[in-house]
């Protein structure tokens, strides 16, 4: 209605089209708990018409404190402190599991055997036992299922997976890919649960190897046999309740060879103990007409290469701006050039996650469904297995 000075008002007005609601039920609350609160609340206006509006229904936590206060700040209606509890809610379509890693198996059976639709960090689980229980558990359900390996949704490595897919890059050669970071170097730094093997299950090759293993497959395709490393540089640290040392059961580093069905052979690492890297996942694929490389660091560029471009003397590497209208999911955002963050790719995902359950269509291959899951948990098992025998492991799902 407008009033008499000319102001319309916009209650109860829809976007195009009939959006249904998806209630959201989250387990967990601090760094991925923030990033996918944030996912949620853009979406309905950036992905325009939405395919879906989430409704933040309920976020649960441990700490009833802590629970109550991100309920509050991100702006759901209730919190828990019991997932059993939230799960009987009939409001939650999807469950969004945001917990440390060994909070992700029981729980997102629990919620698919509840009929509910269920989104889980990654690694899926801690081990290819637990993924493939989980994996089980959604199929028998019949629910909608999605690992949040949301660098899949990054404009340029989207981009990447079409020039690949187009056959214009040819037969791949070459996969190498690392993950760094630096930020428990200090010997001080307390052993919080992601250096607990009985939480995290396994330390930087879970946390960031699993993202590049993951564009591995993505981008290159299977891999048939590994041969890995691992190395813990620091092997025991302060408690968080200061009673005392701790011992570190868990990788701080790990390298690995990867032979792939295709023919490629690559090259994947991660570390949290390189000096002057705060998040450097670089990626370089090389094919018989040309090569990629890409840094999430610098997340809208990409680096291309092309073999038989003209004239020889200045052909070399582009560093192309993925920011234009017709790149991937940039029809959404801001005129070209001006940029995309870390955070705008879980918008992308979680978009693409509702856009499945609404049309009823596929996760895969685009959305890393909990098979991908698995499968990356087969490939990380297979790493330590090798690690350990100091031999090389055949991958077998």
């Amino acid at each position: 209605m407008t009033d008499q000075v000319g102001f319309t008002s916009m209650a109860g007005a829809k976007a195009s089209g009939t959006a249904p609601e998806i209630g959201i039920g989250m387990l967990g609350y601090a760094f991925m708990g923030k990033a996918h609160s944030n996912a949620f609340k853009k979406l309905p206006y950036m992905m325009y018409p939405p395919v879906a509006i989430p409704r933040l229904v309920a976020i649960c936590g441990r700490n009833e404190e802590a629970t109550a206060e991100a309920a509050r700040r991100y702006g759901y209606e209730g919190y828990y402190t019991d997932w059993r509890k939230m799960l009987e809610n009939p409001n939650i379509h999807v469950f969004d599991n945001g917990g440390p890693n060994d909070a992700h198996a029981v729980p997102s059976i629990a919620a698919a055997q509840a009929g509910k639709h269920v989104f889980c960090e990654k690694p899926l689980a801690r081990t290819a036992e637990e993924a493939k229980s989980m994996l089980d558990a959604v199929n028998k359900a019949g629910v909608k299922h999605m690992v949040a390996f949301n660098y899949r949704f990054v404009p340029a490595i989207m981009q990447a997976r079409k020039i690949i897919e187009s056959g214009a890059l040819g037969r791949i050669f070459h996969f190498r890919a690392s993950y760094l970071q630096e930020w428990i170097i200090d010997p001080n730094f307390p052993k919080i649960w992601r250096l607990d093997k009985s939480v995290a299950g396994s330390g930087a090759l879970g946390d960031l190897g699993a993202h590049v293993i993951d564009l591995g497959r993505f981008l290159v395709g299977e891999p048939k046999r590994v041969m890995g490393m691992t190395k813990t540089f620091i092997e025991e640290r302060p408690l968080p309740d200061g009673s005392g040392m701790g011992k570190v059961d868990v990788d701080d580093a790990f390298v690995a060879l990867l032979e792939f069905e295709n023919g490629a052979i690559g090259t994947v690492e991660a570390s949290r103990f390189c000096h002057g890297h705060k998040n450097y996942e670089v990626l370089e694929i090389n094919g018989e007409n040309g090569s990629i490389r890409f840094n999430l660091e610098r997340l809208n560029e990409l680096d291309v290469f092309w073999a038989d471009e003209d004239p020889k003397e200045t052909r070399g590497f582009h560093n192309t701006l993925i920011s234009e209208g017709y790149h991937p999911y940039w029809e959404n955002w801001w005129p070209h050039g001006h940029m995309l963050g870390w955070e705008h790719s879980f918008v992308h995902e979680f978009h693409h996650f509702f856009s499945a359950i609404v049309n009823k269509t596929n996760v895969a291959p685009y959305g890393a469904t909990f098979e991908d899951g698995y499968r990356n948990a087969v490939i990380c098992d297979a790493i330590v297995a090798s690690a350990q025998s100091g031999r090389s492991v055949d991958i077998k799902y």
